[in-house]
């Protein structure tokens, strides 16, 4: 896409002054949300105030509308909640309270309001910009306020951006706190599934969301629960003997524990409640298993946000002051919010009135439309959950005399686990006879292939690592040997889970294919890879995993840090010449600067961030967080660092510093790479069942076209299919990176956020768009 960058430094705040408030419930992440606003705020000269307690602030007045400076945010991006506070608030209901709201708002000369909170939060904002001039007009009338301020502060500009646990608003795809809730989620069923296997117990488990099921569904589909109630799908009638045979059968195949999911607004399909009792109840009448109850509660809302949440915050922020620096009378209120990874904007009274839709629809029993409504997003979840979770019987299985070999290939990232579960299961469900290939290509070559079934993957989404067990070795050495394995075990078709490596491995299965007719066949490549340096993908999966791990040891950092006073940490990260891990890293855990090889720095610029430091020293904020990715200079090394900032740093501040190493590569998968693994490798496999049948020819498979050796990716709102010959020259081959990465776009609000001037492209922003109704036949293409 060629255009001309639009710099923000044109959009100058002087002048404005703009409010934040929280309102609702809190969610993790609302506080980097509000970091951000102050911090851009302040950064294009804008005053910019705290409102605490919500809405009540507003109306009371006084000391709850203050004015912030760069360090009153300092600290707060790892804290959950919301340290500015939020309240239910009736008299913000009346128009006398919203009277005396813009009172308070009027003095302080605050015409512009970003509000983070649910939709309540956002339509109370709404009704109140449309009152607006009517109310400061009856200020002026009362004596309260000239008719100078009348003119002065005639319009009131609103963003909105949207934070909930639930994910229940329409037109977003993450809402800021849901990544956060599945964490306390999964967390916990993690910790469930060690107890209940030792004592062969059902649990019930019952988690938030009164009107929708997002966080019931996703933590269903992230840890292979066995049934799931959520209001937007209630069960068909009959539903209590259907569970009762599944979860029967699961015993008898030597699972040892059974999981389900209660959302806690959950109904059947005549609107009554399936409460997470009477499933207990049901489960112990009718097959007398011991079952234990466990209700989440407000553990879901608490705890520190993900690297995700703290991403997606400070992303919304950033935006929603650039919405209100662009703000005139005739735009309508709007809602930051994120699609695939592109921040948009978008109509606020659209998204709530189609979030109303919703409720609307399953209130009348139209629960099918009531799917479609809450977006792709789900409506693709629930269809993979289905697809998953239920094994047909084998009479009822398609035969399709299909081969299909799932190998791992390159370092392990967490999450590979979870997509070959898929990818079989849904091989399986396809018709096709499934094999798992041991230790890469290398295993390839020596024979070590077996056929997996159904139940060989059950309870493998939450393991971290590569059970099948992976390795770099590329296939050029063992070509012959590799075609030898594919012929005797007849396999038609390939997919292999990797990093560069698995890319790089197909590439060369592609070129060989006019010396072995045996790699003539469909080959998809599943990117997964901590550096998430794979070409024709925004995203790999494991690479969300090693943030979290990378953002919580930093977050245990800046906390002896801060103890100690005066100290600067240089931190090491892992992700070969790709700079995403230290850049997105430096972004969620608040840190000064971050060295990345894709943008070169010399002397000038350390010698630059550490006079930064020592002013940063003089403040209130006195410690530093540098990180620097392994292989961004080979002659600025960490020890060249740390020992440059020891040096320049004398007396002002002293230095520490942390090599990373493979804490990023293990640990249990974040529920992102879960969901993200489960649900790109399940859409892997339909295209492979779609390429056999479209490539079988005279009793056999046959694929030589480019297009039959195709790479998955997430591009920017999609998931596409791309061959991998097409890539080729969007690689750089000799650092492993791809030549044009996303996230650099990002790099300027790392800056911005540690108060560096700087450059920020905001080309890609400020266009309104509208919220789009999608056909059923795009959730089956659409994005994730």
């Amino acid at each position: 896409m060629d255009h001309q960058p639009k710099f923000f430094e044109n959009l100058s705040g002087t002048g404005k002054a703009i409010g934040v408030l929280t309102s609702g419930g809190d969610a993790q992440g609302m506080n980097a949300a509000v970091r951000a606003v102050v911090r851009m705020g302040i950064y294009v000269k804008a005053k910019v105030y705290f409102v605490y307690e919500g809405y009540q602030g507003m109306v009371d007045g006084g000391d709850n509308i203050v004015e912030v400076s760069w360090e009153s945010v300092s600290s707060i991006l790892q804290v959950g909640g919301t340290v500015i506070g939020s309240a239910r608030c009736k008299s913000f209901r009346t128009r006398e309270g919203r009277l005396q709201a813009a009172c308070n708002l009027v003095q302080r000369g605050i015409t512009n309001l970003c509000v983070i909170g649910g939709d309540g939060s956002l339509t109370g904002a709404n009704l109140f910009r449309e009152e607006w001039s009517g109310l400061l007009e009856e200020l002026a009338k009362k004596g309260k306020i000239d008719q100078e301020a009348v003119k002065k502060y005639a319009y009131l500009n609103i963003v909105g951006m949207v934070g909930s646990i639930d994910n229940d608003f329409c037109g977003t795809d993450m809402t800021i706190g849901t990544d956060s809730a599945l964490h306390r989620i999964i967390e916990v069923v993690d910790a469930i599934m060690t107890t209940a296997q030792s004592h062969q117990r059902t649990f019930v488990l019952e988690v938030m969301g009164r009107h929708c099921g997002y966080l019931a569904l996703v933590s269903a589909l992230a840890c292979g629960a066995d049934w799931v109630f959520i209001p937007e799908y209630p069960p068909e009638e009959g539903w209590e003997d259907l569970m009762c045979v599944k979860l029967s059968e699961n015993r008898a195949r030597k699972k040892r524990l059974n999981i389900i999911i209660v959302a806690e607004g959950a109904i059947d399909c005549h609107n009554k409640p399936i409460t997470s009792e009477k499933v207990k109840d049901l489960v112990v009448q009718r097959l007398g298993f011991d079952t234990r109850v466990t209700i989440l509660g407000h553990v879901q809302r608490g705890g520190t946000p993900s690297a995700f949440d703290r991403i997606l915050a400070s992303r919304m922020g950033v935006e929603a002051v650039l919405a209100l620096l662009e703000g005139t009378p005739a735009t309508p209120a709007c809602v930051v919010s994120l699609s695939g990874n592109q921040s948009v904007r978008l109509p606020l009274m659209e998204c709530v009135q189609m979030t109303q839709q919703v409720q609307k629809a399953m209130d009348e029993g139209r629960f099918i439309e009531a799917v479609r409504l809450r977006g792709r997003s789900f409506e693709n979840n629930l269809n993979t959950y289905k697809l998953l979770s239920q094994k047909k019987p084998d009479a009822e299985l398609p035969k399709s005399n299909f081969n299909v070999a799932v190998l791992n290939v390159g370092a392990p990232a967490a999450g590979m686990n979870a997509a070959v579960r898929a990818a079989v299961r849904v091989g399986i469900t396809e018709g096709h006879k499934m094999f798992a290939v041991i230790d890469g290509f290398e295993g390839f070559a020596k024979g070590k292939i077996k056929e997996i079934t159904w139940g060989d993957v059950g309870g493998w989404t939450g393991q971290g690592g590569s059970i099948l067990g992976t390795k770099r070795t590329l296939p050029a050495k063992y070509l012959e040997k590799i075609a030898d394995q594919m012929r005797t075990n007849n396999i038609n078709a390939l997919m292999v889970i990797g990093g560069f490596e698995a890319y790089e491995s197909c590439l060369h299965l592609r070129e060989a294919r006019s010396r072995y007719v045996e790699f003539c066949i469909p080959i998809c490549v599943v990117p997964a890879t901590i550096s998430n340096n794979v070409p024709g993908t925004d995203i790999s999966i494991g690479s969300d995993t090693a943030l979290n791990a990378i953002v919580e040891t930093c977050d245990r950092i800046k906390q002896s840090a801060s103890g100690t006073k005066r100290r600067v940490f240089i931190i090491e990260t892992m992700g070969g010449y790709c700079g995403y891990l230290a850049n997105m890293g430096a972004l969620a855990a608040g840190a000064d600067a971050a060295y990345i090889f894709e943008e070169q720095f010399d002397i000038r610029e350390l010698q630059a961030n550490v006079e930064h430091l020592t002013e940063k020293m003089k403040t209130s904020i006195q410690r530093g967080l540098v990180l620097r990715n392994e292989n961004c200079n080979e002659n600025y090394t960490t020890d060249f660092i740390y020992q440059l900032y020891s040096e320049e740093g004398k007396g002002v501040f002293d230095c520490r510093k942390n090599v990373l190493g493979h804490m990023q590569q293990g640990g249990a998968p974040s529920p992102f790479d879960r969901n993200f693994g489960t649900k790109i490798s399940a859409k892997a496999m339909q295209w492979i069942s779609k390429k056999l049948v479209e490539t079988y020819r005279k009793g056999r498979v046959f694929a030589n076209t480019d297009d039959s050796v195709c790479l998955l990716g997430m591009r920017r709102r999609t998931l596409l299919f791309q061959p991998v010959a097409e890539l080729k020259n969007e690689t750089d081959f000799v650092h492993r990176i791809p030549k044009e990465q996303w996230w650099l776009k990002l790099r300027p609000l790392m800056k911005i956020l540690a108060k560096y001037k700087t450059s920020y492209d905001v080309s890609d922003s400020g266009q309104l768009e509208h919220v789009a109704m999608h056909s059923p036949k795009e959730a089956e293409t659409g994005t994730i």
